[in-house]
């Protein structure tokens, strides 16, 4: 099981790396979904050191995995990110648009009966909105963190954009990396991480703080999402779909957040080639369920 937990672990960090399908999404086609929540649920509850073991010993292999993942898919990230712009931004279109079938199709029992909660819908969307029109590079282009450039309210909202991003590793739908990038985040996070992977320490401080408030999220948010999805399921359903079509702004808006700003995305650089190759990646993953189907069903 050590070499199937670190292939689980790196597919949860290909996806995600990108914006679109979540790692969470990724978990449940490939049957571990429960596990992983249990897991994390069993660390930072009151539960025995035997089940805070077993829960430890599960999670560091799908952690090596994941990081062994993560550091590959930055590297050739970072590295085609500018230049091949808005053939990544019409990938990840396709990433987010196949994706939200696959939630309304998950959670179509939750939903049909609770109509009255679609005002979480246009919650949702309106949030990611006002968040990807008012976050501190959509008037002017990238933002550097290195450690010269650092302030307490940067270092506050990179903290605060790591806890918010983890909570979708759960969340069967949005990825962290599309809400890093709705909070105008992402470029600057790949790019940094790329530079401490390749020995540039500059950016080092700044990830830092991303990591503490990783930690600090998977504490507190996690767990309230957890909660959530036990006692406010489509509620937050509906809030989690608001956020995948509000997502689609902050993806066409993406190449005004790169160092040197490129005009948004439109249908003159739409690339439908990628689109459709994102759409494709989409559906072979959802296709996993009938390969490996969860334990139990998670709802």
């Amino acid at each position: 099981m050590i070499i199937v937990n670190l292939i689980r672990g790196m597919f949860m960090a290909f996806a995600d790396s990108v914006p679109g399908v979540s790692g969470g999404t990724i978990a449940f086609v490939m049957g571990f979904y429960n596990e992983l929540i249990d897991s994390i649920n069993v660390l930072v509850s009151h539960s025995s050191i035997k089940h805070k073991k077993n829960a430890l010993i599960f999670l560091s292999k799908i952690g090596v995995g994941w990081t062994i993942g993560l550091i590959s898919s930055v590297l050739f990230i970072a590295s085609i990110f500018e230049s091949e712009i808005y053939n990544i931004s019409s990938l990840f279109i396709g990433f987010i648009l196949f994706s939200i079938p696959i939630v309304l199709k998950e959670e179509y029992k939750n939903l049909k009966n609770n109509y009255k909660h679609l005002t979480y819908l246009l919650v949702g969307i309106i949030i990611v909105s006002l968040l990807t029109y008012f976050n501190p590079v959509s008037k002017g282009g990238g933002i550097d963190i290195s450690i010269s450039h650092l302030s307490l309210g940067l270092v506050f909202y990179v903290f605060m954009a790591g806890a918010i991003a983890i909570s979708a590793m759960i969340l069967p739908g949005i990825s962290g990396s599309t809400l890093l990038l709705i909070f105008g985040l992402y470029t600057p996070i790949i790019t940094a991480t790329r530079h401490v992977i390749l020995f540039n320490f500059s950016y080092l401080p700044i990830l830092v703080v991303f990591a503490l408030g990783i930690l600090f999220g998977i504490v507190t948010i996690v767990k309230l999402i957890s909660t959530l999805l036990k006692t406010k399921r489509s509620q937050l359903v509906y809030f989690i779909l608001g956020l995948m079509i509000g997502s689609f702004y902050a993806v066409f808006m993406g190449p005004t957040t790169l160092e040197v700003p490129l005009p948004p995305m439109d249908i003159s650089n739409f690339n439908l080639f990628f689109f459709f190759i994102g759409a494709l990646i989409i559906v072979l993953l959802d296709s996993l369920k009938f390969i490996s189907k969860p334990k139990a069903s998670y709802k």
